[in-house]
Formats: structure tokens, C-alpha cells, sequence
């Protein structure tokens, strides 16, 4: 019986995997970051026994101070994640975000286990179903609510929803439905969404792409508003910068484009083969942004439509 401490868990893990068809979700990266959440529930372990041999009672460490350490703690990576553009969507957000928190009850579990081997299967049902996928739930929260660039508001309702559920006002199996019945549609639901908005930025991305690059090889970007653009900048920067700007923003379209028809392949369940010369490309993409530099970059951003999901399709590649 102790396993439905951290079977519920798991497979509701593998069906975020699952339900993600456009697979934004990197195997190695999950399994990381399920390795990052059992590290984290150690530490957080280890700090709430700190405290309780400083003199906080059980009941305040309980209620208020685990809360904040363990939600914090758990929400690092996922900040990181963030920042450093390797999430792209609302749906990697969620799965990543639940991943640290099933690694984190995977590891609370496996320490009740070691301490209370005798449980009644009532106590492994409501950590299977309760408190393992609070944790994860939490955690996908502050994700999905970070991935919106509203990181504070995210961690602080994590931080809320786990207090809240330590306070234990209804019943332990009570607390458990609860939990069942209301986080698991919530993830689907802001899976809805992100997919929606996904296959919007594909469509639109896609087409400006396809048309930059075919005004460049036709012939016709001079006459273009982007040509014409470009071309103002003439007084600003050096020929030989200039000729670097142009090259940067032909690559760029042209790793847009893989990008986004990496994606539509896989949505449509086409294995994607690895193609060396996007490796090549991506070399000479950032030899290119070394040389227009800073100040060429940001003269080129009203033509590159840098959203932080044009950003991550390079992290893709």
C-alpha cells in the first residue's frame, strides 16, 4: 500500500508528458529536475529541523514557516528556467514545475517511509493523493503564473495553497478530494490555453518569417518596409556592420523557421531528425550578434520580434 505514496504522483507527471504534443519537454531536462526536487526536499528537511530545535513549535513550522522555505526553495530552478529563456510555454512551465515537486514528494515520501513502515494504507492514500500532488501543483503554479512575468504572485499563492492545506480545516480524505477534484483540471485547463496560444504564435511567427525571407531572396527587400528600414540605419553604423545585420537577420528567420516546423512535425507525430547544419548556423548566428554587437541588436528588435518565445526557439535547436 505504501506505493500510493508515489504512484498518483508519477502518473499524473507522465500524463502532462503525455498531453504535451508539441513534446516542449526535454526527457533528460525532467528527469533533472526530478533529481533537483528530491535535493530540495532534503535541504528543506534539514532547515525545518533546524528550526524546530531553535524552539519553533511544530504547529507554526507546520502552517507558516515550511510553507515559505519549501515553496521558495522548490521554485529556484524554475525561476531559473525562466530567466535563462529554456521555458517557452505555459505547458513546459506546468510540467517542469510539477516535476520539481513530484521529486520533492518522491523523496518526503521515501523519508515517511523509512520512519513510519507500518502506516495504516490510509496515511499513504492521503500523501499519494494529498500532499504528493499539492506539491507538485504548487509548483506548477508558481511556473505557469513566473512564466507570465508575474513570479511574485506565483510564488506567493504557492506559498498560500501549501499553508493553506497544512492547516488541515477539513479532513485529512476530505482535504485529499479536495485537491483531486480541483488541481488536476486546473493544470489541463491552462494546458488548453498554452496550446491555443502556441499554435497562434506558430501561425503568425511562421508566415512573417516565410515572407522576410522571400522578399530577401527575391530580390524585393530594398522596396520593403523592413528593407527601408534597414536601410535608414546607414548613417549609424559602418558598411561592413551593416552587411553583418542583414546576414544576422536572414539566419535568424532562417532558424525561425526550423524552429517552428520542428514543432508543427512534431505535433503531427513526424519523428524530427538532428541536422548538423543547424549547429553550423546557430556558430555563425552568434558570431554574427558579437559583431553588430549591443547597439546593432537593438536596432535590429523591431524587426526581429524578439517575444521571450522567439527567444527560447533558439534554445529548442
Amino acid at each position: 500500500m505504501s506505493l500510493l505514496g508515489f504512484l498518483p504522483v508519477a502518473l499524473f507527471l507522465l500524463t502532462l508528458v503525455y498531453l504535451d504534443s508539441y513534446k516542449l519537454v526535454r526527457f533528460r531536462t525532467l528527469v533533472i529536475l526530478i533529481v533537483v526536487g528530491c535535493a530540495v526536499a532534503a535541504v528543506s528537511l534539514a532547515i525545518n529541523d533546524w528550526l524546530l530545535a531553535a524552539g519553533m513549535s511544530r504547529r507554526m513550522l507546520t502552517r507558516f514557516a515550511a510553507p515559505v522555505i519549501e515553496e521558495i526553495l522548490k521554485a529556484i530552478p524554475i525561476f531559473w528556467m525562466i530567466r535563462s529563456r529554456r521555458i517557452g510555454f505555459l505547458i513546459d512551465a506546468a510540467i517542469y514545475g510539477f516535476a520539481v515537486g513530484a521529486g520533492f514528494a518522491l523523496a518526503e515520501n521515501l523519508y515517511y517511509l523509512s520512519t513510519l513502515a507500518s502506516a495504516p494504507p490510509a496515511l499513504w492514500v492521503v500523501r499519494g493523493f494529498g500532499t504528493a500532488i499539492m506539491h507538485g501543483s504548487t509548483t506548477a503554479i508558481f511556473a505557469i503564473v513566473g512564466k507570465s512575468k508575474k513570479a511574485p504572485v506565483g510564488l506567493l499563492l504557492a506559498i498560500a495553497l501549501h499553508s493553506l492545506f497544512n492547516f488541515f480545516i477539513l479532513s485529512p480524505a476530505l482535504t485529499t478530494l479536495v485537491i483531486v477534484l480541483v488541481f488536476p483540471p486546473l493544470m489541463l485547463l491552462a494546458f488548453q490555453q498554452s496550446e491555443r496560444s502556441l499554435r497562434d504564435w506558430l501561425g503568425t511567427g511562421f508566415d512573417l518569417d516565410a515572407a522576410l525571407l522571400k522578399a530577401m531572396r527575391s530580390g524585393e527587400f530594398a522596396e520593403s518596409n523592413a528593407g527601408q528600414y534597414l536601410g535608414s540605419l546607414r548613417d549609424h553604423f559602418e558598411g561592413a556592420v551593416l552587411a553583418d545585420m542583414l546576414c544576422y537577420l536572414q539566419l535568424n528567420a532562417e532558424l525561425s523557421l526550423r524552429a517552428k516546423g520542428m514543432l508543427m512535425l512534431r505535433e503531427s507525430g513526424f519523428p524530427v531528425n538532428k541536422d548538423a547544419e543547424v549547429g553550423e548556423k546557430l556558430t555563425e548566428l552568434r558570431f554574427l550578434k558579437q559583431s553588430i554587437g549591443k547597439t546593432g541588436e537593438l536596432a535590429l528588435a523591431p524587426l526581429l520580434h524578439h517575444t521571450p518565445q522567439d527567444l527560447w526557439q533558439l534554445q529548442l535547436l
